[in-house]
């Protein structure tokens, strides 16, 4: 478990909040045990830090009216979307409140002519697919869990369509957010360009909740392809595999969807999932556009995939299939759960040049064999995203100790490969070090326009910077 810091706590103010917010709030308002450790809790191995309430806010005015009154007596705000963060992101290493976005969760406009949507935060991304299931627009932006898209923009997250359709950063045309001070203010219109003043969409998406709380957003949308087809093609060693992504990028062969999964992933994915695929580093793909299109795709990559060493090329336009093996693949950590029984698992995060992929993933598993650690990979290969999830016995010391050594050395090792410590998981309370060594003075100017709009730091304290 890694012990994330404590915070000074305003004993006096975090009381005082919370008097005058159970008068407003009522009902809606909790402090029993379990609901506040719940949402001080993220699939991570940083400890969990409750908040010392939990309100369930209904409208952008009720966010301001909880931001204000916190605020007013300097008291943490922890916005809180599905709870599907990886670094920590919804601790509250000082107390405080929990503003729970969940319950706004309307789709509030479609506009299917300019291809774009107004969406609450607390809107998933399944249920914006399905709304939208009748108008022939989908939102690519897949990241795997169901999360909101409130939390997926405060992360900026990505996922396995971002090689084709971009990250949270591209599909966000303008937020409605409110500020510390509990002023509610607009990022920007629809329009799909503007010149007009600095870009506070994207200084928002990926602030982490530390300079506001997204309270609306209007996203991009994406036609339904005409045809989609998926393929497979099994390689020799992951060095194989990660070659043929190169070689398929470059060449601009423009896939939707390009993953990786090396061996143990495989043989996981195979048990869990009823699969027959060859034990052996994979690479599975989807192609979107006509059906002249997506076959011609298929075949060019089929031919890059020959020349780099794999074999058992296979596509098909089925439906069936192609849902059976995503399915496979969006099931994956549950697969390897079930393969390595007694131990737990968490998924970090780094992303490198697409020239440099090659090296960070045969360096990746050499360093995890080094540690004794069972550390299979897997990643959104197409924009050079990688991830490792390292299971351990929580109860061994030194598989914690080792487990932490390599998380680290991950980020590291992607930083000197002029790549980041996080291509969409987020920084939190997990990457705060290694954000530095990455980033050095660009930091501090991040900590002067942290302070500048949030002086009195009650903005998911403890998070990206340290406090």
């Amino acid at each position: 478990m890694n012990i994330a810091p404590r915070l000074p706590r305003n004993e006096t103010g975090i009381k005082a909040a919370l008097d005058i917010l159970k008068q407003r709030f009522g009902d809606r308002m909790q402090t029993g045990q379990s609901i506040r450790e719940q949402h001080g809790h993220t699939t991570s191995w940083i400890e969990n830090q409750a908040p010392d309430a939990v309100i369930f806010a209904q409208s952008t005015e009720e966010v301001a009216e909880i931001v204000k009154t916190a605020g007013q007596h300097n008291v943490p705000v922890v916005p809180f979307g599905a709870g599907t963060s990886l670094e920590g992101h919804v601790n509250a290493p000082a107390g405080g409140i929990s503003v729970d976005l969940s319950q706004m969760d309307k789709v509030l406009e479609v506009h299917e002519e300019d291809l774009d949507a107004v969406v609450q935060p607390g809107v998933t991304r399944m249920a914006l697919n399905e709304h939208l299931r009748a108008t022939g627009l989908f939102f690519p932006i897949d990241p795997g869990a169901n999360a909101s898209l409130g939390g997926m923009a405060a992360t900026g997250a990505s996922g396995t369509n971002a090689v084709r359709y971009g990250t949270m950063r591209e599909n966000v045309l303008s937020l409605e957010a409110v500020l510390p001070s509990g002023e509610i203010i607009r990022t920007g219109r629809r329009a799909r360009k503007s010149s007009a003043g600095y870009d506070l969409t994207r200084l928002m998406i990926g602030s982490e909740g530390t300079l506001g709380l997204i309270t609306e957003l209007t996203v991009r949308l994406q036609g339904i392809p005409e045809a989609m087809s998926s393929a497979h093609c099994t390689f020799p060693s992951v060095d194989a595999a990660c070659n043929a992504v190169i070689m398929t990028i470059q060449m601009g062969v423009p896939v939707a969807r390009i993953e990786l999964l090396d061996a143990d992933c495989v043989r996981a994915m195979n048990a869990y999932g009823k699969l027959d695929l060859p034990v052996s580093p994979l690479l599975l793909l989807e192609f979107h556009g006509t059906e002249a299109g997506v076959a011609e795709q298929a075949e060019t990559f089929g031919e890059i995939a020959e020349d780099a060493g794999g074999i058992g090329f296979a596509w098909t336009s089925n439906a069936e299939e192609r849902t059976r093996i995503w399915q496979a693949r969006h099931d994956l950590y549950w697969a390897l759960c079930q393969a390595n029984p007694g131990l737990e698992g968490v998924a970090t995060d780094v992303c490198v040049p697409i020239s440099n992929l090659a090296e960070a993933v045969r360096r990746a598993s050499e360093k995890a064999a080094e540690l004794n650690l069972i550390a299979p990979i897997l990643g959104h290969v197409g924009d050079g995203n990688f991830h490792a999830s390292v299971f351990v016995d929580k109860s061994d010391p030194q598989a914690m100790e080792n487990s932490a050594i390599y998380t680290a050395w991950m980020g590291e090792m992607a930083i000197a490969l002029d790549g980041t410590c996080t291509g969409e998981h987020g920084i939190g309370q997990g990457k705060v070090e290694t954000l530095v060594k990455e980033m050095g003075g660009a930091t501090d100017v991040m900590a002067a326009i942290k302070a500048a709009i949030d002086p009195q730091g009650i903005m998911n304290p403890g998070k990206v910077f340290k406090s």
